[in-house]
């Protein structure tokens, strides 16, 4: 078993995907447009989904905006220099929410940053 996908509900794909593919450097592997079911469906990922866990991005015809709610942490994205994909992401416009540095307790070196619907993305350097 692995896991095949994660599932973001989000308020506007076109932004989503730009967020995904030019900040953070995915792919955009494939879109599926359900008109009768009133949703567009995106997935975007590091690498084929046959080997590798992707994000699907769905959009649901009319809502804009999602409650995050309390129970969502974060998607870990494994970076090799933390401080350089904080420099990176801010440079394309993206939101770095924490800087770069370690763990509370620990020596990891982790950073967050923010895709437009408010999901966080842990950078973890590796």
């Amino acid at each position: 078993m692995r896991i095949l996908h994660t599932m973001l509900r989000v308020g506007d794909l076109q932004r989503s995907i730009a967020f995904y593919r030019d900040v953070l450097g995915m792919k955009l592997l494939r879109t599926t447009d359900r008109p009768e079911q009133k949703y567009t469906v995106a997935f975007v990922g590091y690498g084929d989904e046959a080997q590798a866990a992707v994000l699907e991005l769905t959009y649901n015809y009319g809502v804009d905006r999602y409650d995050l709610g309390s129970g969502f942490g974060h998607i870990a994205i494994a970076v090799e220099n933390a401080a350089a994909a904080c420099a990176a992401v801010r440079a394309k416009g993206g939101a770095v929410t924490r800087e770069a540095g370690p763990v509370k307790g620990g020596t990891t070196v982790i950073a967050f940053a923010q895709d437009p619907d408010g999901y966080k993305i842990e950078l973890i350097e590796r």
